[in-house]
């Protein structure tokens, strides 16, 4: 597949009309089915100019590409450049004056993510140029690598001083010269965010374009394909299924169903889907996302919209599952959806906490079926045939009530007998909790296994894919097994530890490059931060805190707000502190677990109350894409709630597994 608009050699481009060059990238980009308005092709009019003149007769070899294309962040970079060793991304700002923060930190996003997913662009230098056409003066030209990857700083140039860049850069690099070619074969394996992720997808791109393919893993496309063709053999055969999709943290278990949804996202077709969640934070902040970025978009192409009516769309796209639930009460009749896709699934309610909540917010006296039960049901109202797919992710309840995964088998077993059941082959894991309730299938003839609805690679962790390993061993007190974990991840996968949260939030900002985001992330429980300026009772607006920008004091980019496991599971940062409390603390080679009520901490003796914190750590340490700092306060002895002793083991336990200490 083409990513660019337009590509030749250097030479080529030098040799052919500037009206023609402007020819192909009109087609291309007519062909790709975006407007073209009058400012774009007048801006690649002067980008072509521009680069003709710089080209002296001793610049000819190498290769140029216009419009490259980022799927994942859903846009193009303006110019790819191969010469000699190095890759130059260009993004021009024709008729700017000024090189504004924004376009570096944009210059910064393109460069980065060719250097971490297009496979080609792994080794050679990255050099970034900012061209602001309009500037008086530019900065000064000094190439510079900060950190091991080979990307370089940002360099800010006028058309005047880009040809002197050029050879400042040539100069600096070392290393043979690319094969155009080779690097041209290279795969894109990008591993996007939930938020790029869901954008993408609603945009149109395919599951494919924005996701790894890697030999070693079974990839999300295989994945998706199999969900497809049960929903397909279903209709056809006019068969009611449920289908368990189990993943590691990360892998990718949400971007199946939002990939099922966007497939299927005509409501006027048999086969149109929903994609539900309880996770009321992950509905909101995927709402917004799609929403800000279907408005830009079309804004960009000078159409007037309203916010409140994309936003109108979108809801129907990605429900919230308890409203979905509400909506089936009120009506009797089968739901417009034949196929639904619930994420998160073992976090749906137990028997228990539905009729408790139905009795007391609903007023509906007589209701006795667990939420997994009741779902299956509305959708068993159809009379011909009915898909439903469960996400399911291992050892991250973290709620009072929360089912678990066995609570929709002993539903199955118990309600839907006729129902085909197809299920993750890794479904009997011991963090599923289902094994039990499995066993009970056996007698069914109409359970099937898959290898396919298995995710067993985190993706939100692309630089090392054991990170959740190493936090499942470290949290089961596996002390060996962790430290050979570790060393698989350390050299790739940054991990540190620091008694000093001000030490934290320097290393976070030194390590964050272009618009990667960080934060701050807690326990709901950490109720003793208070003296280092963290307190998890005072409100904070998860939308802003993931999707604003630097400049916003409500953002995670601040270090000020911090988000909770309740915050934070289902989504991922780049980079994450983990500031951890004396609610769950390391003691005679055991986890202890404590609640803060009062003025004092209280042991919790209740062994489910006891499951939910610890995983609420899992989720916490599991949130970071590319490294992470964890802080150990060093407690304070003239403060009974923060003795140091709440602390120090649990800091010393984890410098014993290896983290190294800042």
């Amino acid at each position: 597949m083409r990513r660019e608009y337009y590509s030749d050699s250097i030479l080529t481009f030098l040799e052919k009309s500037s009206d023609e060059i402007l020819g192909e990238l009109v087609r291309s980009n007519n062909i790709d089915g975006a407007t073209l308005e009058r400012t774009q092709s007048e801006a690649w009019l002067e980008q072509i100019r521009i680069l003709k003149g710089v080209f002296g007769p001793d610049r000819r070899d190498g290769k140029v590409y216009f419009e490259y294309s980022i799927p994942r962040l859903g846009r193009r970079i303006d110019v790819v450049l191969l010469m000699e060793p190095v890759i130059f991304v260009l993004e021009f700002k024709v008729y700017e004056e000024l090189f504004k923060s924004y376009a570096v930190d944009q210059v910064w996003d393109y460069a980065l993510d060719l250097k971490n997913f297009h496979e080609s662009s792994h080794e050679p230098y990255v050099a970034l140029i900012l061209i602001a056409t309009a500037a008086k003066q530019a900065f000064p030209c000094s190439p510079s690598v900060p950190q091991n990857d080979r990307v370089m700083l940002p360099i800010r140039a006028t058309p005047e001083s880009l040809a002197e860049v050029f050879e400042q850069v040539l100069r600096f690099a070392t290393g043979g010269a690319l094969d155009a070619a080779e690097w041209e074969r290279g795969r894109y394996c990008p591993t996007p965010t939930i938020i790029e992720a869901a954008t993408a997808l609603y945009s149109g791109h395919s599951v494919a374009e924005i996701s790894r393919s890697d030999a070693g893993a079974i990839n999300l496309t295989q994945t998706s394909e199999a969900i497809s063709e049960i929903i397909r053999s279903s209709q056809q055969h006019a068969r009611k299924s449920i289908c368990f999709v189990t993943g590691v943290p990360g892998a990718g278990k949400t971007l199946v169903g939002l990939n099922i949804a966007t497939k299927h996202i005509d409501r006027s077709s048999e086969l149109y889907s929903v994609f539900l969640s309880g996770n009321g934070p992950l509905v909101d902040i995927l709402r917004e996302a799609l929403t800000r970025d279907k408005v830009r978009k079309q804004r960009e192409r000078g159409e007037t919209t309203k916010k409140g009516r994309v936003m109108s769309e979108v809801k129907m796209f990605i429900q919230n599952v308890h409203h979905f639930r509400d909506d089936c009460l009120i009506d009797p009749g089968p739901p417009n959806e034949h196929v639904a896709l619930f994420d998160e699934a073992q976090r749906a309610w137990t028997m228990e906490k539905t009729s408790y909540f139905m009795r007391h917010r609903k007023k509906v006296p007589d209701f006795w079926q667990s939420e997994p039960e009741f779902l299956i049901a509305c959708l068993d109202r159809h009379d011909d045939w009915a898909v439903v797919v469960c996400l399911v992710g291992g050892g991250q309840e973290i709620h009072s009530g929360e089912a678990g995964i066995s609570e929709w088998i002993d539903s199955l077993d118990r309600s839907f007998p006729k129902w085909d059941i197809h299920i993750s082959s890794r479904l009997t894991d011991s963090e599923y909790g289902a094994g039990e309730v499995l066993r009970r299938l056996n007698a069914r003839s109409n359970v099937t296994f898959h290898d396919e609805l298995h995710l067993s690679v985190s993706m939100r962790s692309f630089r090392a894919e054991n990170v959740s390993l190493l936090v499942k061993e470290l949290l089961d007190l596996e002390v060996d097994s962790a430290r050979r974990t570790i060393q698989n991840v350390h050299g790739r996968y940054p991990i540190v530890i620091t008694r000093e949260l001000r030490r934290a939030k320097e290393w976070l900002r030194d390590h964050a490059r272009g618009t990667e985001r960080y934060g701050i992330v807690v326990s709901s429980q950490a109720e003793r931060l208070k003296p280092h300026a963290i307190d998890v009772k005072s409100p904070m607006d998860p939308i802003h805190w993931f999707l604003d920008g630097k400049e916003d004091v409500r953002s995670s980019y601040y270090l000020e707000d911090v988000a909770t496991e309740f915050h934070v599971q289902g989504l991922e940062v780049d980079w994450s502190c983990v500031t951890w409390d004396a609610d769950f603390r390391y003691s005679n080679n055991d986890w202890e677990h404590w609640s803060f009520v009062g003025d004092r901490w209280n042991s919790i003796k209740k062994a489910e109350r006891k499951k939910y914190l610890k995983n609420a750590y899992r989720v916490l340490l599991t949130r970071a894409r590319q490294g992470m700092v964890i802080v150990v306060p060093e407690g304070d002895p003239r403060d009974p709630t923060r003795k140091p002793e709440f602390y120090d083991p649990t800091f010393e336990y984890l410098c014993e597994i290896g983290f190294e200490r800042l």
